[in-house]
């Protein structure tokens, strides 16, 4: 089975983008067409009144690791634990934090995410400088802060 990261709708009519980060994470939009997404990383679960008017937004392990770090998240209380929970994209994370993840343990897959996203920065630091620009530009990111889905500017 793949293994899912990111897991949201966008429904036209109200240009709501809704995000499910945890397992009966069950969230509506706020328009008479009701769209909804549901379980977090664990399955994917949509629907709207009219499925016309929602844009799916699913991303999985198995997709480019350039996409799959904008969205893959890990869920943050901030670094004394008191702060309201955010989930930020490894994209985001500096690179203390990534460290500081893999001595804290989690689950293996999501590990191995946090130590390719190590090394995807190790190679990057290692192109010529003009070879770090981005050749193609996401539609979409779970960009940290963002509530809505946008071009992406991740690096």
């Amino acid at each position: 089975m793949r293994q899912l990261f990111y897991n949201a709708v966008t429904c036209t009519e109200c240009k709501e983008t809704l995000v499910s980060y945890t397992v009966h994470d069950y969230k509506t939009c706020s328009c008479p067409n009701e769209a909804m997404v549901d379980g977090g990383l664990s399955y994917a679960r949509y629907g709207a009144k009219d499925m016309d008017k929602i844009i799916v937004h699913s991303i999985y392990a198995d997709d480019p690791f350039d996409v799959v770090r904008c969205y893959a998240t890990r869920g943050s209380r901030g670094k004394d634990g008191k702060q309201p929970l955010t989930w930020i994209p490894l994209s985001k994370m500096d690179d203390d934090y990534l460290e500081s993840v893999l001595g804290y343990g989690g689950a293996e897959w999501h590990l191995e995410l946090i130590r390719k996203e190590i090394e995807y920065r190790k190679t990057l630091q290692n192109l010529p400088k003009s070879g770090k620009k981005r050749s193609d530009k996401l539609k979409g990111c779970a960009c940290y802060g963002s509530n809505s889905m946008h071009e992406c500017n991740c690096k």
